[in-house]
């Protein structure tokens, strides 16, 4: 169902099922593939000189709320769901199943991997680089100018599940290796190792994350967290957790 105030450019592409709230615009050459809902007030399919090829694509069951804003040159992936007012600019590659929470803002020339769930108020500079089924939590703040205002951009590199908790800041060129996790409030200006727990301003190795355990119930390891937690992910992907 699209909304008779809604503008849809003749040069974009509809698949079935979508459907489109009021006063939105498509943009041309958007596709928006099969089973997708676009909330009131979107401009999908933005133009912008930055972008490398003037195509839009957004995958199929996907649920874009109201007053989101996506700029041309973007490939988003299956079954993407944000809040509301969320921006993603040009040149930003996006997997299956990703969260990006209220006003979340990609800045472009990003990546995101397939599963990974961005809380709201969360800031990914121009060049990061996200894994798969990581967690940012809200205020995260990715940046990437070591000597602002400059043209030398260095992006965040974040490795498959990492998990950053509310308010930490990320400085540009860092790399947070596999199965990190950044405690609330950090400062983070150098790499984190593999499995390691950091903490403060500036950001400290405290200890190896999978020591902590689960306030609730100290039985249980906190950490890798997808040891635990299975809420939102597909069957298939719990079972192959479960048998590791």
């Amino acid at each position: 169902m699209i909304h008779p105030t809604a503008i849809i450019s003749k040069k974009s592409v509809i698949g079935e099922n979508v459907q489109i709230g009021p006063y939105t615009v498509i943009h041309e050459n958007v596709i928006v593939e099969d089973n997708t809902q676009i909330g009131a007030y979107c401009e999908i399919g933005l133009d912008s000189p930055l972008a490398k090829e003037k195509k839009l694509i957004i995958g199929k069951n996907s649920n874009v709320r109201s007053k989101a804003v996506i700029y041309i040159g973007s490939i988003i992936g299956d079954e993407l769901q944000t809040g509301h007012s969320i921006m993603i600019r040009e040149n930003s590659l996006i997997g299956k199943g990703v969260q990006l929470g209220n006003r979340t803002d990609v800045q472009g020339d990003c990546e995101i991997g397939d599963f990974t769930k961005i809380h709201a108020d969360v800031h990914i500079g121009k060049m990061s680089k996200i894994g798969n089924f990581c967690w940012l939590f809200p205020d995260v703040l990715l940046t990437n100018d070591p000597t602002p205002p400059s043209n030398e951009l260095f992006g965040v590199t974040i490795e498959d599940y990492v998990v950053v908790a509310a308010k930490s800041l990320l400085m540009p060129g860092i790399v947070l290796r596999k199965n990190s996790v950044v405690a609330a409030g950090s400062v983070v200006n150098s790499n984190v190792a593999e499995g390691k727990l950091v903490q403060g301003s500036p950001a400290k190795v405290i200890c190896n994350a999978n020591i902590l355990r689960l306030k609730t119930d100290i039985s249980i390891k906190a950490y890798p967290w997808y040891k635990r937690f299975f809420r939102g992910y597909p069957k298939e992907i719990v079972l192959k957790w479960q048998e590791n």
